[in-house]
């Protein structure tokens, strides 16, 4: 029997069926009990994350006013232009200091470090999500990863004792092909103490930082629009071009700041390649002469910080690393969210 609506008397809700108004088959309405937990629970979970929010940035508060509070009077004290100057003699009285060599050494070194890992990195990332086998992809992954986990300090000894003996004849072929340019211009350091030695030993630092992060990327990039470029004919390689790489560019520029910031606050491989060079050399553009990044002029120096006056000398240092480092990643989450805004 049907009513006047079509609707079979059978298919009616009865009475002692088991359900409420406002509940399908098999659906229970939850207890207030459990719904004013799971509310506390939101409020709780929401606190915390909050709260570890603003720790963040109030950490980064202290620390960058603990540096211009330390820094600004030894600043004041320089007899010497603290942005331009090649000096660095806290011993005398009055004091010259001045950040342009530190300045070159520190953003030579990484930008080269960067023009050597990241390409290498995003290619070693695309083979092992869209060309190798999972056989190899997982044990591939897993290996570049470990190289996240080697101490810095085995990384510089490893350059220093195994890897500067076959950089030499590399060095003297690219000084006897580019030696007119400046930037390769021969000098009398040492091939395996130079920037140019420093830049591939970073390279290799930051390489399983830049592939582990731009491996994620590239593995979540929708099956549908690569699905969609080889349904119009498009090759392996149009498919990567056309689909992956535009989708994971985002996460390229994360992983590239990422492993841009350790390449420049690296302290103890940089330090045991260019510690024993010559600081009062005159200035040279050549990435084959050596120096000290910030970092590394620190950590050598570190016995005179019983020193006030040289102490606060060494704390302006670190205060333009800091700030340094962070423009490096202003300017990389600025370009993200405009690469976002223009995807959505």
């Amino acid at each position: 029997m049907s009513s006047i609506t079509g609707v079979s008397v059978a298919d009616a809700p009865g009475p002692d069926d088991g359900h409420t108004p406002g509940e399908g088959p098999g659906e229970r309405a939850p207890s207030g009990d459990r719904a004013a937990t799971g509310r506390r629970g939101d409020m709780i979970f929401g606190g915390l994350a909050r709260g570890a929010g603003l720790l963040v940035v109030v950490l980064v508060a202290l620390v960058g006013a603990f540096l211009v509070i330390q820094a600004v009077p030894a600043i004041m004290d320089d007899h010497s232009n603290f942005l331009t100057s090649q000096d660095w003699d806290v011993d005398s009285s009055p004091m010259h200091f001045g950040i342009a060599r530190l300045l070159w050494v520190t953003v030579t070194s990484s930008v080269l470090a960067m023009l050597i890992a990241v390409p290498l990195a995003v290619c070693i990332a695309l083979f092992l999500t869209q060309y190798a086998p999972k056989w190899l992809a997982k044990p591939g992954a897993a290996l570049i990863d470990l190289l996240a986990a080697v101490p810095s300090i085995v990384y510089g000894l490893w350059g220093v004792f195994t890897v500067g003996q076959y950089f030499d004849p590399v060095a003297k072929v690219i000084q006897d092909v580019l030696g007119w340019c400046p930037l390769f211009a021969k000098t009398d350091t040492s091939p395996a103490s130079t920037i140019a030695f420093v830049s591939i030993i970073l390279a290799i630092m930051i390489l399983p930082i830049i592939t582990a992060l731009s491996r994620e990327v590239f593995a979540q990039t929708p099956q549908a629009h690569k699905d969609a470029a080889t349904a119009l004919g498009a090759t392996k390689w149009e498919v990567i071009r056309t689909a992956v790489l535009p989708f994971g560019k985002p996460g390229i520029i994360s992983a590239s700041m990422l492993g841009l910031g350790r390449a420049l606050g690296e302290t103890v491989a940089v330090m045991m390649i260019v510690s024993a060079l010559n600081g009062s050399e005159g200035w040279n553009f050549s990435i084959f002469k050596g120096g000290e990044t910030f970092a590394s002029k620190i950590a050598n120096n570190a016995g005179e910080f019983d020193n006030p006056s040289k102490t606060g000398a060494f704390i302006a240092a670190g205060l333009v690393l800091f700030i340094l480092t962070f423009v490096v990643n202003a300017i990389a989450r600025v370009v993200i969210e405009r690469r976002k805004a223009f995807t959505e």
